[in-house]
């Protein structure tokens, strides 16, 4: 799970903490080692008040330099994290996009120690068109944005859903064999189902048709996406609100190829 804004913005401020006290009990240290050997020879009295200035000078100069530096450097910190973020986001639904979807997907099925397995699940709005031009762009949206809510609301820790395009989804669940998958995608199924949905002041019933792709040993992102993309289509055509998921191995048009 993500951290809270809290937990983030707390280790925010301790890093700007620690930043101004060392950095300037650093400076200390050594302006206090310079004067002790510059004015050695300058007597008790005249040693001592030239520690105490090269402690005060340091300290009055050296907290509000690093304050500022330490807070301009946890703004440029925070500025980059929003930009990623936004750069992986899709900005209506809140999922990761495609682009950050499939390469995150393809790095978790690059790994070897130990060899991935999972699920790969595609899903698609049914009769997304029919919203669209029966209630306006804005209901689509709205659609789109309680799917995706529905869709999360069922994902475990280390589960991703993107956004593919247009009305379609995919979710990876890692680790999950077949009967896993089957309940997971049931699971979200129903979530839909049950979601609220008025664009006209009466309660519309959304519905997904979902393809998976279930694989041991390592897969590439291409076969399984393939794979769960036609056992989606299956669905759509078995009568759509419904869940088709095969194994990979057992699926004979597409020869898997490992990950790279």
């Amino acid at each position: 799970m993500a951290p809270s804004r809290s937990r983030k913005g707390l280790h925010g401020w301790s890093s700007v903490a620690r930043w101004t006290l060392f950095g300037t009990l650093g400076c200390v240290l050594v302006s206090v080692a310079f004067n002790t050997v510059m004015f050695d020879d300058l007597g008790a009295r005249a040693q001592w008040r030239s520690i105490l200035s090269a402690t005060v000078l340091p300290v009055l100069l050296g907290v509000p330099l690093f304050f500022y530096m330490s807070m301009r450097l946890r703004g440029l910190a925070m500025s980059n994290l929003r930009l990623g973020l936004v750069a992986r986001t899709d900005s209506l639904t809140s999922c990761l996009n495609r682009g950050a979807f499939t390469a995150k997907v393809t790095t978790l099925l690059g790994r070897t120690d130990p060899p991935p397995s999972g699920t790969l699940l595609m899903i698609d709005a049914d009769n997304f068109k029919a919203i669209n031009d029966l209630f306006g762009h804005d209901a689509g949206d709205e659609a789109l944005t309680i799917i995706a809510r529905a869709i999360r609301s069922t994902l475990q820790a280390g589960e991703l859903v993107g956004r593919m395009g247009g009305e379609e989804f995919g979710v990876y669940l890692p680790g999950v064999d077949h009967h896993g998958a089957e309940i997971s995608a049931e699971r979200i199924r129903r979530s839909v189902n049950l979601a609220i949905f008025s664009p006209d002041g009466r309660a519309r019933q959304l519905s997904v048709s979902i393809g998976g792709a279930v694989f041991e040993g390592g897969a590439s992102f291409s076969d399984l996406f393939r794979i769960a993309d036609q056992r989606l289509y299956n669905a759509k055509e078995a009568g759509r609100n419904r869940v088709t998921i095969v194994h990979a191995t057992d699926y004979p048009d597409i020869a898997l190829s490992k990950a790279s």
